[in-house]
């Protein structure tokens, strides 16, 4: 059974809008970095924009950037806004038969795994995309110099357009 990436893919996206300031990610950009297709992200920034915590600039040096300061974008958030609220899939169609473990399962479990989300949507409710950040930085030797550029496939951010605007 197939598991989620659409929270750990909008994580790795925000930050690194968090990280090229003010100027537009191409979604397609995004792409490259997160290993997946355009059409993916532009499906997530979707989901993201509803939830208020990016926005996107039209044109030709369009693109998508947070809506607001990654201090502010709360990892609970960006939970919220791409995952389903339930953690825990349950059966597609409800167990039908009359024994005691069919007429129960449900219940039982929803009693034993609610706790299990609540606990995980507490803890990612006292952390930033800023936290999200310190931590690259510290496992990157603190690169904040420039030395530790945003990279994507073999270009760095920006490199194409600052040659196209010059």
């Amino acid at each position: 059974m197939p598991t989620s990436t659409r929270f750990v893919v909008s994580m790795h996206m925000l930050a690194l809008m968090a990280e090229h300031g003010e100027a537009p990610l191409r979604s397609e950009d995004i792409a490259v970095s997160v290993n997946s297709n355009a059409a993916v992200v532009r499906a997530l920034l979707l989901r993201l924009a509803a939830a208020g915590l990016t926005r996107s600039q039209l044109g030709n040096r369009g693109g998508a950037m947070l809506a607001k300061p990654s201090s502010d974008i709360r990892l609970v958030d960006v939970y919220h806004a791409v995952e389903d609220r339930n953690f825990f899939a349950f059966h597609r169609q409800p167990p039908e038969g009359e024994g005691l473990i069919d007429r129960h399962i449900t219940a039982s479990l929803e009693s034993i795994l609610t706790p299990v989300r609540e606990a995980l949507e507490d803890k990612l409710a006292g952390l930033t995309l800023d936290d999200v950040l310190d931590d690259i930085h510290a496992r990157a030797g603190g690169g904040t110099d420039g030395s530790d550029q945003i990279q994507i496939g073999r270009a760095r951010f920006g490199e194409e357009r600052s040659q196209a605007v010059g």
